[in-house]
């Protein structure tokens, strides 16, 4: 299908053109370790700079299979004080990204929700398969409710949140916690989460070429990260599919319009409220997939960011009243 940019938010169609002009490669067509420099390199032109926290520290804590690094950040507000926190699981297919590729978004939220934000950088494919991603995040967010006292946060104001496959990762979560004394979470931040990775929406289709993240980039992701389509049946590889979403985390899911998984995300966010939770949901109709990364070009990634950060906001809020 022939993209058509008229509906886009002016300022996403002239990154788009930009990126079209200077023949940036594709994610498919690159290495993973060539996708990784690449996907960090694009912070310089599309992130705004860094803003300040009160506190940053860098953590490693047992994991399924090594370490697992964490990175801790709190507010410049309230640093010394007991704050709720928020676990956070960063994009990238599975594939790409770490601790500093969504560094400035992690401390536009820990200031604005004002909470802790403690980032997990899980083992990723293809050196790591499944379930590799979904056991490190499941055990930095034990270790983090564990220790809650030493980071000195709330534990019964933690929420699990991410973006793309950081999305699929935090439903993952949330999805375990329901039966597991060691994960009490009260909220999932689930921005433009896959959650079917069968790939059976129609905005794969729709959306799948010409808008950032391609339908063949998903390919590429899955199968690094997969062994085969069996284990993308399971609810740990595609949460959408699993049998009883009931009793469930209160949530906010955040869509782009112009995303292949659009119709995935919202087909989540309608069934967690078909299951009898809390659930939220907005879409940016004139964005694609990754913009709450490019802040600094696209002004509508910092809406998305206070969007979130109130949603968060009120979640801990709910939970002391």
């Amino acid at each position: 299908m022939t993209p058509d940019y008229r509906m886009l938010d002016p300022q996403t169609q002239a990154l788009l053109a930009a990126n079209a002009s200077k023949g940036v490669a594709a994610t498919h067509q690159l290495t993973p370790a060539q996708a990784r420099d690449a996907y960090l390199a694009r912070r310089q032109t599309l992130q705004p700079e860094p803003e300040p926290v009160g506190h940053v520290q860098d953590l490693n804590i047992p994991g399924p299979d090594g370490e697992v690094g964490l990175r801790l950040y709190r507010p410049t507000s309230n640093t010394h004080d007991t704050l709720p926190a928020l676990v956070y699981l960063h994009g990238g297919g599975f594939v790409v990204g770490n601790l500093d590729s969504h560094d400035t978004l992690c401390r536009a939220l820990c200031n604005q929700a004002g909470c802790a934000v403690i980032a997990v950088d899980y083992r990723c494919a293809p050196e790591h398969k499944y379930p590799a991603a979904a056991h490190d995040c499941l055990a930095a967010t034990r270790w983090v409710y564990a220790h809650s006292g030493d980071l000195n946060i709330d534990a019964h104001r933690l929420a699990v949140g991410g973006d793309s496959a950081g999305g699929q990762l935090a439903a993952v979560v949330a999805q375990s916690s329901r039966h597991d004394p060691a994960l009490n979470l009260v909220f999932q931040l689930l921005i433009y989460p896959i959650t079917d990775t069968l790939m059976q929406h129609d905005s794969i289709q729709r959306n799948g070429q010409g808008y950032s993240l391609s339908k063949q980039d998903l390919v590429y992701y899955y199968d690094h990260y997969f062994a085969n389509t069996v284990q993308r049946k399971e609810p740990m590889a595609s949460p959408l599919l699993a049998p009883d979403l009931s009793h469930l985390p209160a949530a906010l899911v955040l869509t782009a319009g112009f995303d292949p998984l659009h119709d995935e995300g919202l087909a989540y966010a309608n069934a967690l409220s078909q299951a009898g939770n809390r659930a939220q949901y907005v879409c940016f109709a004139r964005q694609i997939h990754g913009f709450i990364l490019m802040g600094r070009v696209i002004d509508e990634a910092h809406l998305a960011i206070s969007t979130c950060a109130q949603a968060l906001k009120r979640a801990f809020h709910t939970e002391t009243t």
